[in-house]
């Protein structure tokens, strides 16, 4: 974090004073205000809160370092370890979030710790996806997550007076996310054991079990019936989670996060669900209009939508056939535009994904083949608007007769599907 001027460092002690504030013993004049771990955690919570990771990470670094001189034992320091894992984890510096958050498992290895201490089951979590070999080891941490989480959900359910029931129903949707995460290891990793198969319905049965209407549940049930060729069921497991957020408003705790719905538009590119994927993206960019993969995969449905369109003008429906060759173009024009974008953002935050970058380039080049450029569009709406300012002083018949010849003879063709 940069420096900050002398001003903002006075009012910044002002503040902490009231608080903490030792006094010089030599001096009752003067004091000196001590910042707490404590109170550096707080403030380093409140910035990662506020997508300041950047800062958080600083005070983080700060109050890790107090702890450790004052002796601190290594259960308290979960909570700073955690902080640390997490902004870490915001900035994309892979190796150093994983290095807090094994420190973190290394002090609460079982997650007995209360989540409120810093314990529990979060760092596993994390650590299943920061692994560097996949596989196995993804798939250990992951069972110690829902070890751990099984474990709290137990105690919470037994336990005389039961508290609230969001407490329960909160560890239930981190259980469901994490037995989705081992059936993606089976799908992905681990689709060469035996047992893949059945491992992905053990676990997608215990995670609808703890969590019947949860969006992500019901996504990965989806995914792993496409990969088993029952398309009809996986459409309906799609349908019944979207109808779980889609009528909900945008900052709707209930809606999934952006990577969830991205995720979910591939699966309904996948079973050619393109009407409700366009939907689903179009929402996404008015959440998110930086997303380079939500402008690249609107781009493609329009395009896909645009294919089916086209194929149908050309087998010549009766009396469908003009107004589809201007319902493909217009969708065709909207997919270059949507690519075009995708490829603008992709420069100017580069991008790292080579694949969706050369695709998005060969789409856009066939596209400006068919539909032309931006630029020929201008050019050709000022055509248009010169051609309506002769007709206006006074075009000439032949003119006219000339134009509704051609205007007979196209939809001629259209009707006859040539």
């Amino acid at each position: 974090m940069g420096k900050t001027g002398r001003a903002s460092k006075r009012k910044e002690k002002s503040v902490l004073h009231r608080s903490t504030v030792t006094f010089n013993a030599s001096d009752h004049s003067t004091y000196k205000p001590v910042v707490t771990p404590e109170t550096l955690l707080a403030r380093a919570t409140a910035l990662l809160q506020t997508s300041q990771p950047d800062e958080a990470a600083v005070l983080g670094e700060r109050a890790l370092a107090a702890l450790q001189r004052s002796g601190s034992g290594p259960l308290a320091l979960l909570p700073v370890l955690a902080l640390l894992g997490e902004a870490y984890v915001a900035l994309g510096d892979v190796d150093e979030a994983r290095s807090y958050f094994l420190r973190a498992s290394e002090a609460d290895p079982d997650g007995l710790t209360s989540e409120d201490a810093g314990g529990g089951a979060e760092k596993f979590l994390w650590l299943a996806q920061l692994c560097e070999e996949g596989g196995r080891a993804s798939l250990d941490w992951y069972e110690r997550g829902i070890q751990a989480l099984r474990k709290q959900i137990h105690d919470l359910e037994t336990r005389i007076p039961r508290p609230d029931t969001q407490s329960i129903e909160d560890r239930k949707d981190k259980l469901a996310k994490a037995l989705c995460g081992v059936a993606e290891l089976y799908m992905t990793d681990l689709s060469w054991e035996d047992e893949a198969e059945s491992k992905c319905e053990m676990v997608i049965d215990e995670a609808l079990t703890a969590c019947p209407d949860s969006p992500e549940s019901l996504q990965t049930l989806a995914s792993i019936r496409i990969s088993q060729t029952r398309i009809n069921d996986a459409k309906i497991a799609l349908k019944k989670s979207m109808n779980t957020w889609k009528d909900l408003l945008p900052e709707d705790s209930k809606v999934p996060d952006f990577p969830t719905r991205i995720s979910l538009a591939r699966l309904l590119l996948e079973t050619e669900m393109y009407e409700v994927a366009l939907k689903v993206l179009e929402r996404l960019i008015t959440d998110d209009d930086q997303s380079v993969e939500a402008w690249y995969l609107g781009g493609w449905t329009m395009y896909l939508i645009g294919q089916k369109a086209r194929e149908a003008t050309t087998q010549g429906r009766d009396g469908l056939a003009a107004d589809e060759s201007a319902h493909w173009k217009a969708l065709w024009t909207s997919s270059r535009d949507w690519l075009e974008n995708t490829l603008k953002l992709y420069e100017l935050l580069q991008y790292e994904d080579e694949r969706l970058g050369d695709h998005a380039l060969e789409l856009v080049q066939e596209l400006r083949e068919v539909v032309g450029t931006q630029d020929n569009e201008g050019d050709a709406a000022q055509d248009e608007g010169e051609w309506q300012d002769e007709d206006d002083t006074g075009a000439s018949d032949e003119d006219d007769d000339d134009e509704d010849d051609d205007g007979d003879d196209d939809g001629d063709e259209m009707m006859s599907g040539t």
